[in-house]
């Protein structure tokens, strides 16, 4: 059973709406690779959080691993280009990303995958969006967070430190650059008692 939201004393659950993205912070990660950060880019999380809990179809997948098929440790939703958002809010953030790095990017970001770690067993294992063009090409992925805060970790492929951004209650990140190819992210477990969370990855035309 996951636990409960606990709902942010800044946030609260408030009117739906976005922040100014002049607000972004970079961070420079070495070969090509950086992060845009911006806390609490989206106001209102904690009423999107719920409705996109109650109103997503979400599914539980299962994938082949070595010789077993296991459950995926989330739930999962996915929208292409050609399916309506499921909250009007996340149609505005694709359009003001969009626009915000349209000259650095090239293209628009034209689809959403929803990701619902329900409490602290549920997690993303270390890995690179690389399906499609990421795995040549220097692309964006920006991740809106509702719900309770996790870790999104980064690392240098091939071994090096690692970098925590603690994510939840609005917050963006944009990873760019060269970002997918020489450098992983993931959103370990944790034993900590955590509430639910909901992570929007936003990306362009045929990076997965």
């Amino acid at each position: 059973m996951s636990t409960p939201l606990q709902g942010s004393l800044l946030d609260g659950f408030g009117e739906v709406g976005l922040g100014a993205l002049a607000g972004v912070q970079r961070t420079e990660l070495g070969d090509g690779a950086w992060v845009d950060v911006l806390p609490g880019w989206l106001t209102g999380a904690d009423e999107l959080f719920e409705r996109l809990a109650n109103g997503v179809p979400w599914r539980a997948d299962r994938r082949a691993m070595y010789d077993r098929m296991v459950d995926v440790p989330r739930l999962l939703c996915f929208y292409d280009e050609t399916r309506e958002l499921p909250d009007p809010v996340l149609a505005e953030a694709r359009d003001a990303l969009s626009a915000y790095y349209f000259e650095e990017l090239g293209e628009a970001f034209t689809t959403a995958g929803l990701c619902y770690y329900r409490d602290g067993n549920d997690s993303v294992a270390w890995h690179g969006d690389t399906f499609g063009r990421g795995a040549t090409t220097d692309t964006m992925v920006a991740i809106v967070s509702v719900g309770a805060a996790r870790a999104l970790q980064l690392r240098p492929r091939g071994g090096g430190a690692s970098v925590r951004y603690p994510l939840g209650h609005g917050d963006l990140i944009v990873m760019g650059g060269s970002c997918q190819r020489t450098w992983e992210h993931a959103v370990p477990k944790t034993k900590r008692p955590v509430g639910p969370r909901i992570s929007i990855q936003f990306r362009p035309r045929n990076v997965r």
